[in-house]
């Protein structure tokens, strides 16, 4: 014992190198706000993506809400069950494809009645266009109206049809190129970047209707079925920006599909299925940089210390404060006025005789004195009992609503910010925040905004956490994990 004092500096010494060598082999913990696709999809892909190089331990996803999944959302009328946010899937939207596989999913893709329904445009005094419709279960019966509904549009738009469809095929093929292997897609520190590396981002710079009147297609088709699309799947016109505008209308193809039992459950899964740490409930008030380490202060008076923020939820009208500050441009949300009834629509309200007259789709152009964007059928339970879903850009109140509808026996009202208010020339907030390790991902959300956009932007935001932790260079390829048992999936179509 005499000569422990000679002892005790050697111990501190010993004790000094192992916590340094503990501070230098642990891995920053990562916390993501916000549970929809956007972050659920950064966990996943940190989780498949990393190395010995590059561990990731820790991930915890902070959501404001009680329930996963952003705005994959679901609303329940009359004990069933609709999607009340993004509610299709194109058939190459492959990451979303993969996710189905991976967590086991099933596929719904929609019935042929569905597929085959009747459509019109209505101008706000009568239907300018509208296609025939029959009440028959002899498939042979349906077929020949398809057909000839598929005369009539012909007719009253021409090869304007196969110039519009030509210039969304282009787009979808640019954007394909985001499912390229590692080896030949590299790792984008912006989105003008990632835009550019594709091709798409020139379609960011002007109108949806510029675009398409270079194309040739006649304004007939752009004023009357575009603007239906853009007006359902965006609430805009055509002036919105040409990329965002091709999106929308390859929203609108055939193939189409969605997950059986609701999209949210993409989000859920792979939020299952990433080791994460989850804070329901619990909104982000602020997040302060200090000494190289994120510190977030949450609604529930706790702090949490993260060597990585991702900011996974639109900036728009979230109130959380950053210390040092950020600069992003100013974006305005479209806000979209979703209606869910289960009743009976008025047939005289569009100057009809009986309800199967009125199409089971109702789209709309743009005039102002059209209060909804559109009306759909989203369920026939009886010849009078059916459930509807009406889009518009402003609330409906009760009275407009006892106008549309003749019975309406429940009435569910929701209110989104469901996308950006696109305009052109768009302009990006940066996928870096700071210049250190806060991240967004919805900065790509001002190109166009899905459940597949966002997944792609993701992944994206994964491999540069990953090469910027790993000093700068993008992630080595061959040394990443596959994506399950299904990395083939992804470039099965290319």
């Amino acid at each position: 014992m005499k000569n422990l004092h000679l002892l005790l500096p050697l111990i501190t010494l010993i004790i000094i190198a192992a916590a340094t060598v503990d501070s230098s082999s642990s891995s920053p913990t990562v916390c993501i706000i916000g549970s929809g696709i956007a972050g659920s999809s950064v966990a996943h892909f940190l989780r498949t993506y990393s190395t010995s190089a590059s561990t990731i331990t820790t991930i915890k996803i902070f959501e404001r809400h009680n329930i996963i999944g952003g705005r994959t959302a679901a609303v329940t009328l009359s004990n069933e069950t609709f999607e009340a946010g993004a509610s299709i899937l194109h058939p190459k939207n492959y990451h979303a494809l993969n996710y189905t596989k991976y967590l086991n999913l099933s596929i719904r893709n929609p019935p042929s009645s569905e597929s085959d329904s009747s459509f019109g445009i209505w101008n706000g005094r009568d239907f300018t266009f509208k296609t025939l419709s029959i009440n028959s279960n002899f498939s042979f019966l349906q077929r020949i109206v398809s057909l000839a509904n598929e005369v009539l549009i012909f007719f009253r738009y021409g090869l304007s049809l196969f110039r519009m469809n030509s210039f969304v095929d282009s787009t979808v093929n640019y954007f394909l190129r985001y499912y390229e292997g590692f080896e030949s897609r590299p790792v984008f520190a912006s989105v003008e970047d990632m835009l550019r590396w594709s091709g798409l981002y020139n379609l960011t710079r002007r109108t949806l209707y510029e675009e398409l009147i270079d194309a040739h297609l006649s304004r007939r088709l752009i004023e009357e079925l575009v603007t239906v699309v853009t007006r359902i799947n965006y609430g805009q016109s055509v002036s919105i920006s040409g990329l965002a505008g091709a999106v929308s209308l390859a929203g609108c193809g055939s193939g189409l599909w969605s997950v059986e039992g609701g999209n949210r459950q993409m989000a859920a899964g792979l939020i299952s299925h990433s080791d994460v740490e989850l804070h329901l409930n619990e909104e982000v008030e602020s997040v302060s940089f200090i000494k190289q380490t994120y510190h977030l202060n949450t609604t529930k008076g706790k702090s949490y210390q993260c060597g990585i923020t991702v900011v996974a939820t639109p900036l728009d009208e979230v109130k959380i404060q950053f210390h040092p500050g950020i600069s992003i441009p100013e974006r305005k949300l479209q806000h979209t006025y979703t209606t869910f009834v289960r009743g009976v629509i008025n047939p005289g309200y569009f100057g009809l005789g009986s309800v199967s007259e009125v199409p089971q789709l109702v789209g709309t152009v743009e005039n102002p004195d059209v209060p909804f964007s559109s009306i759909s059928v989203l369920k026939q339970h009886k010849e009078d009992d059916m459930s509807y879903k009406v889009f518009s850009r402003k609330p409906l109140d009760d009275a407009l609503l006892d106008r549309i509808f003749s019975v309406r026996n429940e009435t569910v009202k929701i209110d989104w910010g469901a996308y950006p208010h696109y305009h052109a020339p768009e302009v990006f907030a940066p996928f870096i925040l700071d210049g250190h390790h806060l991240y967004y991902v919805n900065a790509f959300e001002n190109a166009a905004s899905t459940i597949e956009t966002s997944a792609v932007a993701a992944e994206n935001i994964a491999r540069l956490i990953l090469s910027r932790l790993n000093g700068q260079e993008p992630v080595d390829p061959v040394n990443l994990k596959s994506f399950g048992d299904n990395a083939s999936d992804v470039h099965a179509d290319l």
